[in-house]
């Protein structure tokens, strides 16, 4: 029985093929999209955006290689299709309470920091996820400050 049930969770989560899946209401796909389209916003992805983006997945949500690369893959796709940035923070406002959603923003400012500077695109983009989040421009504001100073220099930045 206990067997059985293994089995059964395992298939769930990881389907037939045995690689990891993320539903569409998954709030790690949510937030792995929205950081995908963070850095792909500009026209540039940058080294060090991509690096950051790895490695903030990977540790927040506590993921393997595989299933990071797999979670980047899955959100890759679901922003290429999605119109706007609403159907992401409308799964991460019926799903993450205030402290994971506050998270989020404050993971979309290392994106954005580590290649050492702030595009007008960027800035925008999580103004307006913020404000679809329900964070305020008070704790949009001091999440960016206090990753801007942790944040490498521009010079630093590579």
């Amino acid at each position: 029985m206990l067997t059985a049930l293994k089995h059964f969770i395992r298939e769930i989560t990881l389907g037939n093929s045995g690689k990891v899946t993320f539903a569409e209401d998954d709030k790690r796909l949510a937030a792995a999209a929205l950081l995908f389209h963070l850095i792909d916003v500009d026209g540039v992805v940058e080294d060090s955006e991509s690096t950051k983006l790895r490695e903030i997945l990977q540790t927040r949500y506590e993921l393997s290689d595989d299933e990071t690369t797999e979670l980047i893959k899955a959100a890759k796709q679901r922003d290429s299709e999605a119109v706007d940035l609403y159907g992401f923070t409308s799964v991460l406002k019926r799903t993450a309470d205030e402290r994971e959603r506050l998270e989020i923003v404050e993971m979309m400012w290392e994106i954005v920091y580590s290649d050492g500077h702030v595009h007008e695109f960027e800035d925008n983009t999580i103004w307006r996820v913020a404000e679809l989040l329900g964070i305020s421009t008070r704790d949009r504001m001091l999440l960016r400050q206090k990753v801007a100073k942790l944040a490498p220099e521009p010079d630093e930045a590579g």
